[in-house]
Protein backbone atom coordinates (compact mmCIF):
# COMPACT_ATOMS: atom_id res chain seq x y z
CA UNK A 1 0.00 0.00 0.00
CA UNK A 2 1.60 3.67 -1.18
CA UNK A 3 2.45 5.93 2.17
CA UNK A 4 2.35 9.51 2.44
CA UNK A 5 3.59 11.38 5.50
CA UNK A 6 1.81 14.20 7.17
CA UNK A 7 3.66 16.61 9.35
CA UNK A 8 1.42 17.62 11.98
CA UNK A 9 1.85 21.00 13.60
CA UNK A 10 -1.46 20.70 16.11
CA UNK A 11 0.40 20.31 19.35
CA UNK A 12 -2.47 20.64 21.54
CA UNK A 13 -3.17 17.08 20.35
CA UNK A 14 -1.34 15.75 22.94
CA UNK A 15 -4.17 16.24 25.46
CA UNK A 16 -6.94 13.62 23.82
CA UNK A 17 -4.57 10.92 22.01
CA UNK A 18 -1.39 9.85 23.12
CA UNK A 19 0.77 11.50 20.08
CA UNK A 20 4.94 12.37 20.58
CA UNK A 21 5.08 10.61 24.20
CA UNK A 22 7.33 11.36 26.73
CA UNK A 23 8.07 8.77 29.45
CA UNK A 24 4.98 7.61 30.84
CA UNK A 25 3.53 9.68 33.34
CA UNK A 26 4.28 7.55 36.40
CA UNK A 27 3.71 7.35 40.24
CA UNK A 28 5.14 4.72 41.65
CA UNK A 29 3.10 4.44 44.97
CA UNK A 30 0.05 3.44 42.96
CA UNK A 31 1.84 0.21 41.89
CA UNK A 32 -0.57 -2.01 44.21
CA UNK A 33 -3.96 0.26 44.31
CA UNK A 34 -7.37 -1.31 44.65
CA UNK A 35 -10.63 -0.48 44.50
CA UNK A 36 -12.09 2.25 46.77
CA UNK A 37 -15.82 3.19 47.55
CA UNK A 38 -16.93 6.41 48.69
CA UNK A 39 -19.97 8.91 48.32
CA UNK A 40 -18.88 9.26 44.28
CA UNK A 41 -19.20 5.15 44.13
CA UNK A 42 -16.65 2.56 43.23
CA UNK A 43 -13.87 3.87 41.58
CA UNK A 44 -11.32 0.66 39.75
CA UNK A 45 -8.16 1.95 38.35
CA UNK A 46 -7.44 0.54 35.25
CA UNK A 47 -3.67 -0.58 34.37
CA UNK A 48 -2.96 0.78 37.97
CA UNK A 49 -0.46 3.19 38.65
CA UNK A 50 0.57 3.72 34.93
CA UNK A 51 -0.78 5.97 32.54
CA UNK A 52 -3.33 5.09 29.77
CA UNK A 53 -5.10 7.10 27.22
CA UNK A 54 -8.07 7.20 24.96
CA UNK A 55 -10.51 5.42 27.03
CA UNK A 56 -14.05 4.30 25.67
CA UNK A 57 -16.00 2.59 27.74
CA UNK A 58 -17.64 -0.89 26.72
CA UNK A 59 -20.88 -0.79 24.65
CA UNK A 60 -21.66 -4.76 24.84
CA UNK A 61 -22.80 -5.26 28.33
CA UNK A 62 -23.33 -8.81 27.45
CA UNK A 63 -19.66 -9.80 26.50
CA UNK A 64 -17.75 -7.31 28.21
CA UNK A 65 -19.89 -5.66 30.79
CA UNK A 66 -18.22 -3.13 33.12
CA UNK A 67 -15.08 -2.75 31.00
CA UNK A 68 -13.11 -0.28 29.25
CA UNK A 69 -11.20 -0.21 26.16
CA UNK A 70 -7.89 1.83 26.49
CA UNK A 71 -4.52 2.37 24.52
CA UNK A 72 -1.47 1.68 26.53
CA UNK A 73 2.30 3.01 26.93
CA UNK A 74 5.45 1.26 26.62
CA UNK A 75 7.28 -0.55 29.92
CA UNK A 76 5.07 -2.78 32.32
CA UNK A 77 1.73 -3.33 32.12
CA UNK A 78 -0.67 -3.87 35.40
CA UNK A 79 -3.35 -6.15 34.85
CA UNK A 80 -4.41 -9.47 36.66
CA UNK A 81 -4.73 -13.19 35.16
CA UNK A 82 -3.52 -11.90 31.67
CA UNK A 83 -4.09 -14.49 28.83
CA UNK A 84 -0.77 -16.58 28.16
CA UNK A 85 -0.06 -14.18 25.38
CA UNK A 86 -0.46 -10.92 26.55
CA UNK A 87 2.63 -10.11 27.65
CA UNK A 88 3.10 -7.50 30.71
CA UNK A 89 6.90 -6.55 30.40
CA UNK A 90 9.00 -4.98 28.12
CA UNK A 91 6.33 -3.76 25.90
CA UNK A 92 6.48 -1.71 23.08
CA UNK A 93 4.06 1.69 23.08
CA UNK A 94 0.53 1.48 21.68
CA UNK A 95 1.49 -2.41 20.38
CA UNK A 96 -2.50 -3.67 21.46
CA UNK A 97 -5.75 -2.64 22.06
CA UNK A 98 -7.03 -3.90 25.28
CA UNK A 99 -10.35 -4.44 27.22
CA UNK A 100 -10.38 -4.96 30.79
CA UNK A 101 -12.80 -4.98 33.46
CA UNK A 102 -12.93 -3.32 37.06
CA UNK A 103 -10.81 -6.52 38.15
CA UNK A 104 -8.58 -5.71 36.20
CA UNK A 105 -8.87 -8.58 34.26
CA UNK A 106 -8.20 -8.62 30.34
CA UNK A 107 -11.44 -9.61 28.94
CA UNK A 108 -10.24 -9.24 24.82
CA UNK A 109 -6.61 -8.17 23.08
CA UNK A 110 -5.46 -7.51 19.44
CA UNK A 111 -1.80 -7.34 19.01
CA UNK A 112 -1.04 -5.14 15.94
CA UNK A 113 1.14 -7.70 14.16
CA UNK A 114 -1.59 -10.02 14.58
CA UNK A 115 -4.09 -7.67 12.31
CA UNK A 116 -1.56 -5.97 9.65
CA UNK A 117 -0.77 -3.09 11.71
CA UNK A 118 3.46 -2.36 11.41
CA UNK A 119 3.82 0.34 14.24
CA UNK A 120 1.22 0.85 16.51
CA UNK A 121 -2.64 1.61 17.05
CA UNK A 122 -4.12 5.24 17.68
CA UNK A 123 -7.81 6.92 18.44
CA UNK A 124 -9.60 3.44 19.41
CA UNK A 125 -13.01 4.38 19.94
CA UNK A 126 -16.06 2.12 20.54
CA UNK A 127 -18.82 1.84 17.73
CA UNK A 128 -22.16 2.27 17.93
CA UNK A 129 -22.72 -1.08 17.86
CA UNK A 130 -21.63 -3.55 20.52
CA UNK A 131 -19.49 -5.88 17.75
CA UNK A 132 -17.07 -3.59 16.81
CA UNK A 133 -14.38 -0.90 17.71
CA UNK A 134 -12.79 1.62 15.14
CA UNK A 135 -9.07 2.76 15.47
CA UNK A 136 -6.05 3.63 13.53
CA UNK A 137 -3.45 1.71 12.14
CA UNK A 138 0.12 2.90 11.88
CA UNK A 139 2.50 2.32 9.17
CA UNK A 140 6.30 3.78 8.50
CA UNK A 141 6.58 6.57 6.23
CA UNK A 142 8.19 6.15 2.84
CA UNK A 143 11.38 5.69 3.31
CA UNK A 144 11.48 5.37 7.10
CA UNK A 145 12.08 1.62 9.39
CA UNK A 146 11.82 2.66 12.94
CA UNK A 147 8.17 3.84 12.86
CA UNK A 148 9.48 7.29 13.70
CA UNK A 149 7.40 8.82 11.16
CA UNK A 150 3.93 7.18 10.46
CA UNK A 151 0.77 7.64 8.67
CA UNK A 152 -1.99 5.65 9.00
CA UNK A 153 -4.89 4.13 7.89
CA UNK A 154 -8.78 3.77 9.70
CA UNK A 155 -9.51 -0.20 10.57
CA UNK A 156 -13.15 -1.47 11.83
CA UNK A 157 -12.44 -4.68 14.14
CA UNK A 158 -14.76 -6.79 14.59
CA UNK A 159 -14.45 -8.20 18.43
CA UNK A 160 -15.70 -11.71 17.79
CA UNK A 161 -12.94 -12.68 15.88
CA UNK A 162 -10.51 -9.99 15.77
CA UNK A 163 -10.96 -9.63 11.62
CA UNK A 164 -10.00 -5.90 9.93
CA UNK A 165 -11.99 -4.16 7.51
CA UNK A 166 -9.73 -1.25 6.40
CA UNK A 167 -12.05 1.39 5.03
CA UNK A 168 -8.38 3.91 3.96
CA UNK A 169 -5.04 2.16 4.01
CA UNK A 170 -3.37 5.28 4.06
CA UNK A 171 -3.26 9.38 4.26
CA UNK A 172 -5.03 9.37 7.52
CA UNK A 173 -3.59 12.00 10.05
CA UNK A 174 -2.76 10.85 13.17
CA UNK A 175 -5.54 12.83 15.23
CA UNK A 176 -8.34 11.60 13.11
CA UNK A 177 -10.25 10.40 15.89
CA UNK A 178 -12.20 7.98 13.92
CA UNK A 179 -15.75 6.60 14.69
CA UNK A 180 -18.45 4.12 13.19
CA UNK A 181 -22.13 4.09 12.85
CA UNK A 182 -23.49 0.36 12.40
CA UNK A 183 -27.04 -0.63 11.94
CA UNK A 184 -27.84 -1.58 15.93
CA UNK A 185 -29.82 -4.58 14.31
CA UNK A 186 -26.84 -6.01 12.19
CA UNK A 187 -25.59 -9.09 12.88
CA UNK A 188 -22.08 -10.23 11.16
CA UNK A 189 -21.60 -13.74 9.66
CA UNK A 190 -17.83 -14.16 10.97
CA UNK A 191 -17.20 -16.44 8.01
CA UNK A 192 -17.49 -13.40 5.57
CA UNK A 193 -14.38 -11.12 5.11
CA UNK A 194 -14.71 -9.50 1.37
CA UNK A 195 -17.03 -6.72 1.40
CA UNK A 196 -18.28 -4.17 3.76
CA UNK A 197 -21.58 -5.35 4.19
CA UNK A 198 -20.27 -8.99 4.56
CA UNK A 199 -17.78 -7.44 7.34
CA UNK A 200 -20.36 -5.94 9.19
CA UNK A 201 -23.53 -7.68 8.00
CA UNK A 202 -25.25 -4.96 6.57
CA UNK A 203 -24.89 -1.95 4.27
CA UNK A 204 -26.34 0.56 6.45
CA UNK A 205 -22.66 1.78 7.72
CA UNK A 206 -21.43 5.37 8.03
CA UNK A 207 -18.05 6.83 9.55
CA UNK A 208 -16.80 10.24 10.64
CA UNK A 209 -13.01 11.37 10.97
CA UNK A 210 -11.15 14.45 11.24
CA UNK A 211 -9.64 15.33 7.83
CA UNK A 212 -6.29 16.76 7.07
CA UNK A 213 -7.58 20.36 6.41
CA UNK A 214 -9.20 20.09 10.39
CA UNK A 215 -12.89 19.45 9.47
CA UNK A 216 -15.25 16.40 9.64
CA UNK A 217 -15.50 14.06 7.19
CA UNK A 218 -18.60 12.10 6.63
CA UNK A 219 -19.01 8.89 4.49
CA UNK A 220 -22.45 7.31 4.27
CA UNK A 221 -21.48 3.72 3.42
CA UNK A 222 -25.23 2.62 2.67
CA UNK A 223 -25.21 5.65 -0.29
CA UNK A 224 -21.58 5.54 -1.80
CA UNK A 225 -18.21 6.02 -0.81
CA UNK A 226 -17.88 9.51 -0.91
CA UNK A 227 -16.72 11.58 1.51
CA UNK A 228 -18.64 15.06 2.41
CA UNK A 229 -17.11 17.69 4.67
CA UNK A 230 -19.17 18.90 7.42
CA UNK A 231 -19.06 22.77 7.87
CA UNK A 232 -17.10 25.03 10.72
CA UNK A 233 -18.07 27.83 12.47
CA UNK A 234 -16.57 30.84 10.40
CA UNK A 235 -15.13 32.66 13.20
CA UNK A 236 -13.22 29.13 13.95
CA UNK A 237 -11.49 27.47 11.17
CA UNK A 238 -8.34 27.63 12.43
CA UNK A 239 -9.44 25.86 15.81
CA UNK A 240 -8.30 21.70 16.00
CA UNK A 241 -11.61 19.61 15.77
CA UNK A 242 -11.36 16.95 18.73
CA UNK A 243 -13.18 12.94 18.72
CA UNK A 244 -16.21 13.44 16.47
CA UNK A 245 -18.94 10.82 17.65
CA UNK A 246 -21.97 10.04 15.47
CA UNK A 247 -25.20 9.73 17.57
CA UNK A 248 -27.16 6.20 18.30
CA UNK A 249 -29.49 7.01 15.35
CA UNK A 250 -27.05 7.83 12.96
CA UNK A 251 -28.20 11.20 12.19
CA UNK A 252 -25.95 13.65 14.29
CA UNK A 253 -22.09 14.41 15.41
CA UNK A 254 -21.01 15.88 19.10
CA UNK A 255 -17.51 17.15 18.89
CA UNK A 256 -15.32 19.58 20.57
CA UNK A 257 -13.16 22.11 18.69
CA UNK A 258 -9.99 23.33 20.78
CA UNK A 259 -8.34 26.74 20.66
CA UNK A 260 -5.61 25.78 22.20
CA UNK A 261 -4.80 23.24 25.58
CA UNK A 262 -7.20 25.46 27.57
CA UNK A 263 -10.09 26.52 25.53
CA UNK A 264 -12.11 24.48 23.91
CA UNK A 265 -15.94 24.70 23.13
CA UNK A 266 -18.52 21.72 22.37
CA UNK A 267 -20.83 21.06 19.05
CA UNK A 268 -23.44 19.23 18.14
CA UNK A 269 -24.37 18.93 13.84
CA UNK A 270 -26.51 17.24 12.15
CA UNK A 271 -24.73 14.73 9.43
CA UNK A 272 -25.29 16.73 6.24
CA UNK A 273 -23.14 18.79 3.65
CA UNK A 274 -25.34 21.97 4.47
CA UNK A 275 -25.63 21.97 8.29
CA UNK A 276 -24.59 24.36 10.38
CA UNK A 277 -22.50 23.72 13.71
CA UNK A 278 -25.07 23.84 17.27
CA UNK A 279 -23.13 25.04 19.82
CA UNK A 280 -23.87 23.12 23.42
CA UNK A 281 -24.93 26.21 25.64
CA UNK A 282 -22.24 26.63 28.83
CA UNK A 283 -24.63 26.92 31.83
CA UNK A 284 -23.93 29.44 34.66
CA UNK A 285 -23.58 26.65 36.88
CA UNK A 286 -20.81 24.75 34.62
CA UNK A 287 -17.22 24.65 35.19
CA UNK A 288 -16.04 24.89 31.54
CA UNK A 289 -17.27 24.46 28.23
CA UNK A 290 -18.37 20.29 27.84
CA UNK A 291 -14.90 18.57 27.25
CA UNK A 292 -15.21 15.19 25.32
CA UNK A 293 -18.73 14.83 25.05
CA UNK A 294 -20.48 11.86 24.53
CA UNK A 295 -23.77 10.51 23.55
CA UNK A 296 -26.02 8.00 26.02
CA UNK A 297 -29.21 7.11 25.45
CA UNK A 298 -31.28 5.33 27.76
CA UNK A 299 -34.94 4.07 28.00
CA UNK A 300 -36.08 6.28 25.14
CA UNK A 301 -34.40 9.72 26.58
CA UNK A 302 -30.96 11.17 24.68
CA UNK A 303 -28.89 12.73 27.00
CA UNK A 304 -24.99 14.31 25.90
CA UNK A 305 -22.87 13.29 28.24
CA UNK A 306 -19.29 15.25 29.55
CA UNK A 307 -16.67 16.44 31.82
CA UNK A 308 -15.95 20.04 32.92
CA UNK A 309 -12.64 21.28 34.34
CA UNK A 310 -11.68 24.38 36.71
CA UNK A 311 -10.79 27.53 34.86
CA UNK A 312 -6.59 26.99 33.41
CA UNK A 313 -7.07 23.14 33.60
CA UNK A 314 -6.82 21.49 30.18
CA UNK A 315 -8.49 17.99 29.38
CA UNK A 316 -5.56 15.80 31.26
CA UNK A 317 -5.97 13.74 34.35
CA UNK A 318 -3.17 13.91 36.69
CA UNK A 319 -5.80 12.86 39.85
CA UNK A 320 -5.53 9.74 41.85
CA UNK A 321 -9.26 8.97 41.96
CA UNK A 322 -8.88 6.65 44.42
CA UNK A 323 -7.81 9.88 46.64
CA UNK A 324 -11.38 10.55 48.24
CA UNK A 325 -9.76 13.96 48.91
CA UNK A 326 -10.50 14.46 45.32
CA UNK A 327 -14.07 13.49 44.66
CA UNK A 328 -15.60 17.12 46.34
CA UNK A 329 -15.36 18.38 42.40
CA UNK A 330 -12.35 20.36 43.11
CA UNK A 331 -10.80 18.59 40.11
CA UNK A 332 -13.17 18.74 37.92
CA UNK A 333 -16.80 16.71 37.60
CA UNK A 334 -19.03 14.63 35.14
CA UNK A 335 -22.19 16.57 33.69
CA UNK A 336 -24.93 15.75 31.26
CA UNK A 337 -28.43 17.34 29.52
CA UNK A 338 -31.00 15.87 28.14
CA UNK A 339 -31.54 16.61 24.53
CA UNK A 340 -34.42 16.14 21.82
CA UNK A 341 -33.04 15.89 18.02
CA UNK A 342 -35.21 16.47 14.74
CA UNK A 343 -32.98 16.01 11.45
CA UNK A 344 -33.76 17.42 8.00
CA UNK A 345 -32.21 20.76 7.55
CA UNK A 346 -34.98 22.17 10.09
CA UNK A 347 -34.24 25.70 11.62
CA UNK A 348 -31.50 24.84 14.45
CA UNK A 349 -34.11 26.13 17.80
CA UNK A 350 -36.45 23.34 16.63
CA UNK A 351 -34.22 21.03 15.75
CA UNK A 352 -32.36 20.61 18.88
CA UNK A 353 -34.14 21.18 21.91
CA UNK A 354 -32.59 21.06 25.53
CA UNK A 355 -34.91 19.69 28.29
CA UNK A 356 -34.65 20.54 31.88
CA UNK A 357 -31.25 21.55 32.99
CA UNK A 358 -27.74 20.01 33.58
CA UNK A 359 -27.34 17.37 35.74
CA UNK A 360 -23.89 16.49 38.00
CA UNK A 361 -23.09 12.89 37.45
CA UNK A 362 -19.89 12.68 39.43
CA UNK A 363 -17.93 14.63 40.83
CA UNK A 364 -14.63 13.75 39.04
CA UNK A 365 -14.56 14.53 35.27
CA UNK A 366 -15.30 11.20 32.91
CA UNK A 367 -14.06 11.42 29.65
CA UNK A 368 -14.37 8.48 27.73
CA UNK A 369 -18.57 7.98 27.78
CA UNK A 370 -21.17 6.08 30.00
CA UNK A 371 -22.09 2.38 29.59
CA UNK A 372 -25.72 1.43 27.90
CA UNK A 373 -26.90 0.22 31.25
CA UNK A 374 -26.35 3.79 33.06
CA UNK A 375 -23.94 2.19 35.66
CA UNK A 376 -19.82 2.32 34.42
CA UNK A 377 -18.23 5.03 33.42
CA UNK A 378 -14.59 5.42 31.99
CA UNK A 379 -11.32 7.99 32.03
CA UNK A 380 -8.04 7.79 30.79
CA UNK A 381 -5.13 10.17 30.02
CA UNK A 382 -3.47 9.89 32.35
CA UNK A 383 -4.27 7.50 34.76
CA UNK A 384 -7.21 5.52 33.92
CA UNK A 385 -10.30 4.33 35.89
CA UNK A 386 -13.52 2.57 35.71
CA UNK A 387 -16.25 4.63 37.96
CA UNK A 388 -19.72 2.62 39.02
CA UNK A 389 -21.94 5.00 40.19
CA UNK A 390 -24.10 4.65 43.21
Amino acid sequence: MEKKYVFILFCVALLTSCLYEPEPYLDSSKQEQEATTSDLGRVFPVNTGKQICNPSISNDTVHYPASILWLNFSGTLVVKDPPSDFTVNKVVQHDRLTVSDTAGRVQWFVMRDSIGVECQFQDPEWSTHPDFIVALGGFNAPGIKNCSELDYGIMAIRLADKKAFWFYDSNIVEEAFPHLWVDPTAKADTSALDSLEEFFGTKFVQLVYVDKNEKIAWVDYSKSDKIVTLKKPSDKSAWRVDSPLISPDGKWVVYNLMNNAYSWEAYIQELSANSDPIPIPLEQSMMSAPAQPHWWEFQGKLFIVWAEFPSGQTMLNKSDFLDASVSDGSVGRTAMREVALIAGGIPSDMAVEWKGSVREVAKVPMTGGRSPDGFFMATGTNYGYLLELP
